[in-house]
């Protein structure tokens, strides 16, 4: 048996599934994928930002102790808890992003793969393995070993 056309049983495009079908679903998975890449950039954001404000506590505490105590003042008023943008911390970003972009699009996404594939992801990628895999090599298996 050539062990090259072997394909995970979870990942075989279901029957009746075109290939149109199947682009499209990769395309789909492809923008999730790019926004999931766009929430980890935002939570980023959100830890920086958060890490920032906690450094400022440091300055303002090293100005005093250098006899800076208006400057110090003037940084603690203005810039440390400040909002990044009106009336907003970066976790109700994050909140507003969720709730707003990221869950939706991730529902509509899996409903769309279960009503087209039958729940089955990653199908053209799984293809692509089984094209791509050397024939007999051990670390080309399309499902794991054990």
């Amino acid at each position: 048996m050539d062990t090259n056309h072997e394909m995970d049983p979870g990942h075989e495009v279901p029957e009746g599934v075109d290939e149109e079908t199947v682009r499209a679903l990769g395309a789909l998975s492809k923008a999730l994928e790019t926004t999931e890449r766009a929430r980890g950039h935002l939570y980023g954001f959100h830890q920086l930002t958060g890490t920032a404000d906690f450094e400022l506590g440091d300055a303002v505490r090293l100005l005093r102790d250098a006899g800076h105590e208006e400057q110090a003042a003037r940084v603690e008023r203005e810039i440390v808890g400040r909002n990044v943008i009106p009336g907003h911390w970066t976790f109700q970003i994050i909140e507003a992003y969720n709730e707003t972009y990221y869950q939706p699009f991730a529902a509509v996404e899996r409903d769309i793969v279960d009503e087209l594939a039958g729940g089955r992801d990653h199908l053209l990628e799984a293809r692509l393995k089984r094209v791509r895999r050397t024939p007999r090599h051990p670390d080309h298996t399309a499902t794991p070993t054990s």
